[in-house]
């Protein structure tokens, strides 16, 4: 295993160096040398393998860091110094002091690799459970790279909402529909002018199944219309949806599919669409910026004002 010490910089600030006769210039550098030889020695004597710097290293770091074999990684970029300490269970340090037990990380494996035409540096751990994973993501094109990417983003987030909540809801839209159905029935048993609003508010999520249909170049009318009928069984159409996998207008029973959203998505995402709407009704008065003193003028008419 090696020991792992984020960070090493240079030291900083400016400092004044006063010298006074020949010797003490001769000296100076000689002294410098002991110091940094010093400070180095005392992390090899610690255990220490490698040093991760947030900041420049000098030469004659670098030096004294390869006679006592120790390896040095300049990882600029702050969020990633932060990822690699969570990963190897080290602590950042703003000075160059030799760190305790607990402040020293652990890595198994520490190595240069080549992926694709870019040289790395790679952190492995090679025990069963790790704090951090890193996933290469390889394709022809940036767009396609972009594609997978947000598809595994995606992925990983779902997992972290399982984790918190197991609930899960019919997907393909058979959520949307059915929540639309029962709010229609609902506003027409209110009586008054609710019953628009809360109709007009059903009609909103029928926008979900429209945009999956004409994402696989589906009608809209046609799915809602089938969505519609087939949610008209209590019993096994609650769970219809649209067949996407079809090129054809079918529903499928989703549950049978396992197709599934999660049920904190729909949670958030619907509070959070009322919580805008509710916000944008709430306005009753627009307040708008125009220039004073009235109409202008026409051009060739004298102001009767200065008559």
């Amino acid at each position: 295993s090696s020991g792992i010490n984020a960070e090493w910089p240079l030291r900083p600030g400016k400092g004044t160096v006063l010298i006074n006769n020949a010797d003490e210039l001769k000296n100076f550098s000689v002294d410098e040398e002991k110091l940094v030889e010093g400070q180095v020695q005392a992390l090899a004597e610690a255990g220490i393998t490698c040093v991760v710097s947030g900041g420049k290293v000098g030469d004659m770091m670098m030096h004294f860091a390869n006679k006592f074999n120790i390896m040095v990684v300049r990882l600029m970029s702050k969020w990633d110094l932060r990822r690699l300490c969570k990963s190897i269970n080290a602590t950042a340090l703003p000075n160059l002091t030799v760190p305790s037990p607990e402040e020293t990380g652990d890595c198994s494996i520490i190595q240069l690799e080549e992926v694709g035409d870019t040289t790395v540096v790679v952190f492995r751990q090679e025990r069963e459970e790790s704090a951090m994973s890193t996933i290469i993501i390889r394709g022809s094109t940036e767009n396609i790279m972009d594609d997978i990417e947000r598809a595994i983003d995606d992925g990983v987030n779902s997992v972290k909402v399982l984790t918190r909540d197991q609930r899960c809801l019919p997907g393909a839209a058979a959520t949307e529909i059915e929540l639309a159905k029962q709010l229609m029935s609902y506003g027409e048993q209110t009586p008054g002018m609710e019953q628009y609003a809360i109709r007009k508010f059903a009609e909103a999520f029928e926008v979900f199944p429209k945009i999956l249909a004409e994402n696989t170049g589906l009608k809209g009318n046609e799915v809602l219309a089938k969505m519609y009928n087939a949610h008209q069984d209590q019993v096994s159409g609650i769970n219809a949806g649209i067949n996407l996998e079809s090129d054809q207008c079918e529903v499928m029973d989703v549950v049978e599919r396992q197709v599934f959203d999660l049920f904190l998505t729909k949670h958030w995402g619907i509070k959070y669409a009322v919580n805008a709407a509710t916000t944008v009704l709430v306005v009753d008065q627009i307040i708008m910026a125009k220039q004073a003193g009235g109409p202008k003028p026409r051009k060739g008419q004298a102001d009767p004002d200065d008559e």
